[in-house]
């Protein structure tokens, strides 16, 4: 009953991460073998991915991004004559925290806006929105 009630107020403080870690860790029977501290801390490490795993969700539909490319996806080899330091500069965001904007430049179907897509994607993952 107790526990009932600490559920509700986990719930009315919108700790719902909390309230999930939780009910997993009374359905795993190696938790009880754990102290309190490393109980309470893997609920806290699992509350924390359940947030930062929420907000990168509404950040990519807020974005609404046509596909979802991933900078790890980039062929180099391609004949995109892509300057892979000048890329992998790019991907540190940091032009995104100078306010300063990329543009790509090419032939048409070179993928100068799948590119852009997977900068976006990353800034996205990286805590910005995008």
């Amino acid at each position: 009953m107790m526990i009932e009630q600490t559920l509700d107020k986990l719930r009315a403080l919108r700790l719902s991460g909390m309230v999930e870690a939780y009910r997993q860790q009374t359905e795993n029977p190696d938790v009880s073998s754990l102290s309190f501290e490393e109980r309470l801390g893997l609920m806290v490490d699992q509350h924390w991915t359940w947030r930062e795993n929420k907000a990168l969700a509404r950040r990519l539909k807020t974005s609404r991004l046509e596909t979802e490319p991933c900078v790890e996806d980039i062929n180099y080899r391609y004949a995109r004559q892509l300057d892979g330091a000048k890329l992998r500069s790019l991907l540190s965001c940091e032009w995104v925290t100078q306010h300063m904007a990329v543009i790509f430049t090419g032939p048409t179907g070179i993928g100068k806006s799948w590119l852009s897509q997977a900068l976006a994607h990353k800034a996205c993952r990286d805590g910005f929105s995008v």
